[in-house]
């Protein structure tokens, strides 16, 4: 309709004054007057224009008749129809996708049940008929018995050879049961574009309560990437953006002036060097002391949890959770705390540090969100021995950019996700550089992620701009940055055998040893009885024997922390 008016409207144009000057001559001179070829025109115009209205009334009298029957003989036809009629004015309309495509390409995947189905004459059902999506087609479609959307995702190549397309622009997941399957299919070509520049690459600022832009969906929608309430595990194979992304996220964060940043990289890379200003803590390299400050780091945000429960439990109302508003009272400190570890495999594989690591992650997985505090993981090895399985299942947004195999995906992805045809296996190397599959970032079951690039290499560096304008920022608002340097505070033995008396009256000393190992190895590991005996001396007491063996009491702690107080 649009093409007709566009044409009508051109032909008006052209025409329209021709017509108005026959008018003018006809309206103002009699035809005796007239050249006789001016006046035999005229003549014919009229004799024309009445054949002309003739036909017209007779169309609009019998062109309902004639479009029914149309319509109810294209209807009855089992061909995926008329160009002309189906499918609009495209670059790629010889794989246009609807209903009918996909059923054709469902029936020689050579599942047996959908064979069976289909030679009986089965028509399948389309829950969700085949729609625009973005950039690209999506359908919903109820399997016949016998056939689940697991056997579809496992066909992934000869079903998208079969619609045309290249197999990363197909992807057919689970819907809400086994049974049903979510389809959605790219436009040709569509996924191999690059994301683009960076929103907030020249200017703007962030409040990560809100979120941090992060890339383009598969739809081409932008995806602003949840901070505040999640935490996040990115993976990938080398080189394929991995630390791009994280830096990407840090970026965003780095822009909100409330936001406090803590950055450890378990090896000896330069990806994080331009955040320096920025940073109230950052360590970087291979040797055990970057290892024992990040876990340092991760004891210190727990205690930091615990103290902002306590905070949040002193405020009118009670309020369940840190909201913007908390966050902007400076007395409260309740400031968002964003730490990330990069390469944090090698601290969880870590030989002295690892198992401790590993303990404080999950439990600041598990219960800091609502707390302000975020946990960002990247990582080249998700296998199941280099990232703890109870880390997989707690953090909120998993991100696989290329993996080698079932394993890498599921352990950054969650398990099932590769049975359910959430594949970041299906990515290439190097072709799909930049692009990621990742679940939690939005409310759809996963999102095929092109994302943002700041560039940082060969001689390029547009992070630091970025990194100056965030420092100005917090300048603005009357805020200042902790040194970029751990400052290690020296630990407080009385207070840590306090707590590892978790509440008893008497506690065995070897017990107590050995919860101080526990709590923090670096320190305690090496601690023999006499050191206990000695530490415990230099406060006015000392241990005493209970039933036979040494004991440590409740009340000689007490009185000697009040006595220091």
């Amino acid at each position: 309709m649009a093409i007709v008016l566009h044409r009508c409207v051109v032909t008006a144009a052209f025409v329209g004054p021709v017509a108005l000057v026959l008018w003018c001559v006809d309206s103002w001179m009699a035809r005796a007057d007239m050249w006789p070829w001016l006046a035999g025109l005229l003549r014919a115009i009229e004799v024309t224009g009445q054949v002309l209205l003739t036909l017209a009334w007779i169309l609009l009298a019998i062109a309902p008749v004639g479009w029914l029957v149309a319509a109810a003989w294209e209807g009855r036809n089992k061909d995926s129809g008329e160009g002309w009629l189906t499918r609009p004015d495209r670059d790629d309309t010889d794989s246009w996708v609807d209903e009918r495509v996909v059923s054709k390409a469902l029936a020689h995947l050579g599942i047996a049940p959908l064979n069976a189905f289909f030679k009986n004459g089965g028509e399948l059902h389309y829950s969700v008929p085949a729609r625009r999506d973005g950039k690209g087609t999506y359908v919903q479609v109820r399997l016949p018995l016998g056939t689940t959307a697991d056997m579809v995702a496992d066909r992934r190549d000869k079903l998208a050879a079969n619609l045309g397309r290249a197999k990363l622009e197909t992807w057919p997941t689970e819907g809400d049961e086994a049974g049903v399957l979510d389809l959605w299919v790219a436009d040709k070509g569509v996924l191999a574009s690059k994301a683009g520049v960076w929103p907030l690459q020249h200017d703007g600022q962030v409040d990560v309560f809100d979120g941090v832009p992060f890339g383009l969906t598969q739809r081409g929608v932008i995806v602003n990437a949840p901070l505040i309430e999640a935490n996040w595990l990115v993976g990938g194979r080398p080189g394929q953006g991995k630390s791009s992304a994280l830096r990407t996220l840090l970026l965003g964060a780095a822009l909100d002036p409330t936001a406090e940043l803590w950055v450890f990289v378990m090896g000896e890379s330069p990806d994080f060097d331009p955040f320096r200003p920025r940073l109230a803590r950052y360590r970087m390299g291979m040797d055990d002391a970057v290892a024992e400050a990040a876990v340092k780091a991760l004891e210190e945000l727990l205690a930091e949890m615990e103290r902002r429960g306590k905070v949040l439990g002193s405020q009118p109302g009670r309020p369940p959770k840190v909201s913007r508003k908390l966050a902007d009272r400076p007395g409260l400190a309740l400031h968002p705390l964003v730490c990330a570890i990069d390469e944090c495999h090698e601290l969880f594989q870590h030989p002295k540090f690892g198992k401790r690591a590993a303990e404080l992650a999950v439990r600041l997985i598990k219960r800091g969100r609502k707390y302000g505090i975020v946990l960002l993981l990247a990582t080249q090895s998700p296998t199941k021995d280099s990232i703890p399985r109870e880390v997989t299942r707690n953090v909120s947004c998993g991100v696989a950019f290329s993996v080698a195999d079932q394993i890498a995906n599921d352990g950054l992805l969650g398990s099932g996700k590769y049975r359910a045809g959430i594949r970041a296996a299906d990515l290439r190397m190097k072709t799909d550089r930049g692009t990621c599959v990742a679940v939690g970032v939005t409310d759809a079951s996963f999102e095929l992620i092109r994302t943002f690039y700041v560039p940082f290499e060969d001689g390029v560096d547009m992070v630091t701009p970025v990194i100056e304008r965030a420092v100005a920022l917090v300048d603005e608002a009357g805020r200042a940055i902790a040194s970029a340097e751990i400052e290690s505070a020296p630990v407080d033995h009385l207070a840590d055998v306090e707590r590892v008396m978790r509440g008893e009256h008497r506690v065995p000393t070897r017990v107590v040893l050995a919860r101080l190992a526990e709590q923090n190895p670096a320190e305690y590991e090496r601690w023999t009885f006499s050191d206990l005996k000695g530490m415990l001396a230099a406060h006015g007491f000392g241990p005493r024997k209970s039933g036979g063996f040494q004991v440590i009491r409740a009340e000689d702690v007490a009185a000697a922390l009040a006595s220091r107080r």
